[in-house]
């Protein structure tokens, strides 16, 4: 079951975002010291009661123009709809119920979905009688709270805990499938790329509906191999801005990432890889994901000289953290090259799902470390003793050493680029282990 996602909406300036940051402050954080991931910072997780939880902080709904409130609100309450499982509803204690409090409240309740009203900026006992005229808008309990000094929002926390599902073991995969995640900004052509693929096998096997109204899982064999293709794309909505469409789009991605193998990365060849592209990419590498990249609309390329040297730089210089992903070019319009990608998921997927023999695996470290020794720790030699790959997908090596916080990030980018050059790992992140082991153990 996917991580359950917490949207919280409100107007402009009635700190959203200050109680986005109290609530993922309460994370078990994971740390990932790969440097250049873009991070999108209206996105995070949390654990809130033993239960994880993704929040997204909507934005603030304010005017820039003539009539656009109204698309405004809409969107909101389409928002919450199609993608939010919990809504927190903010509004500002100070200021007091709006005549758009309530327009965005009547959107937002359409969707259904289990409503928190927190009551923000009550910021003193004097101030908490002030709350009471949110009862009006007919939601029990009301959460009178202070982001800024975190007063009441364990309470909410609490409250929210409680309608959260309960998440479900994983369920095991069946046999040789591969699990594929098309994802990428709006209209880069996911959804093309799909229906190539299913179209040309014409293999498709009862189509799912997925957990968002735009998903679609569909099964599909390719060369006698089975593959589940979660394709995000299909998102549309009216109106001339683009910033809430960029938020259904990272959201549906994740959705598809939490149950993937491979991640196929779309990108306009045409645009170039964009920071939105490097945003959803750092999503998938933080998840752990083998990662192909797909440069599509290759066939409006013409004319250029040396497209795809040049598109393979500008990634590398964008998705510097993404070295290790293979990038192929296609035109899902044509059908050109569209086969290849699937192709390359397989052999990227062998090798996301790949063990290494200890003896080689401890061969390999011992090689690297007589070229490059490891640096002193306050004033004492390092030593690794050896080392075991403990899973896959992706895959994990634990490595025992005498001072584990002694081991810097580039000492440790070396070690991960020593095992690719040794064993590949095409398209698949790797992660290193480190775990102290005393010297006088032996």
């Amino acid at each position: 079951m996917p991580i359950p996602l917490v949207a919280i909406i409100g107007r402009a300036n009635v700190g959203k975002s200050t109680l986005f940051n109290r609530l993922t402050e309460r994370r078990t954080a994971i740390v990932h010291d790969t440097p250049g991931v873009t991070r999108d910072r209206i996105y995070g997780r949390a654990e809130w009661v033993g239960k994880p939880v993704r929040l997204v902080d909507t934005g603030g709904i304010m005017p820039r123009e003539e009539g656009e409130i109204e698309m405004r609100v809409q969107d909101q309450g389409q928002f919450a709809q199609a993608e939010a499982d919990v809504i927190i509803f903010v509004v500002d204690n100070q200021e007091g119920l709006t005549p758009l409090d309530r327009e965005v409240i009547g959107q937002v309740r359409k969707s259904g979905k289990p409503l928190f009203l927190a009551v923000n900026k009550v910021d003193h006992l004097r101030h908490e009688p002030m709350h009471l005229e949110f009862a009006a808008l007919g939601l029990d309990p009301v959460y009178p709270l202070s982001a800024e000094h975190g007063t009441g929002v364990y309470e909410l926390i609490e409250g929210i805990a409680e309608v959260l599902p309960e998440q479900e073991e994983e369920e095991e995969q069946e046999e040789g499938i591969i699990r594929v995640a098309v994802i990428g900004k709006p209209n880069v052509g996911k959804s093309s790329l799909v229906n190539q693929w299913l179209k040309a096998e014409r293999s498709i096997v009862s189509p799912i509906p997925g957990t968002t109204r735009d998903a679609v899982d569909s099964h599909l064999n390719f060369n006698g191999r089975p593959f589940l293709l979660v394709d995000t794309a299909g998102i549309r909505r009216k109106g001339k801005t683009r910033e809430l469409l960029d938020k259904y789009s990272v959201i549906m991605s994740l959705k598809a990432m939490d149950r993937c193998d491979v991640a196929v990365l779309v990108v306009d060849a045409t645009e170039g890889v964009t920071d939105q592209d490097a945003a959803i990419a750092g999503y998938a590498l933080d998840r752990g994901r083998a990662i192909v990249i797909v440069a599509n609309k290759w066939d409006l390329m013409k004319g250029q000289e040396n497209p795809f040297e040049s598109f393979e730089e500008q990634a590398a210089r964008k998705l510097k953290f993404l070295e290790f992903a293979p990038v192929l070019a296609v035109s899902a319009k044509s059908g050109r090259g569209v086969e290849q990608v699937l192709s390359r998921v397989v052999e990227v997927y062998e090798e996301y799902s790949r063990t290494i023999p200890t003896a080689r695996l401890n061969q390999c470290f011992e090689n690297a470390v007589r070229k490059n020794p490891m640096s002193h720790y306050r004033g004492k030699f390092m030593k690794l003793f050896y080392c075991a790959q403990v899973r896959t997908r992706p895959p994990t090596f634990r490595c025992f050493v005498n001072f584990p916080q002694g081991i810097h990030f580039s000492y440790r980018r070396y070690l991960i680029n020593c095992l690719r050059g040794e064993f590949g790992f095409t398209g698949t992140p790797l992660r290193l282990v480190f775990t102290a082991r005393d010297e006088k153990k032996g």
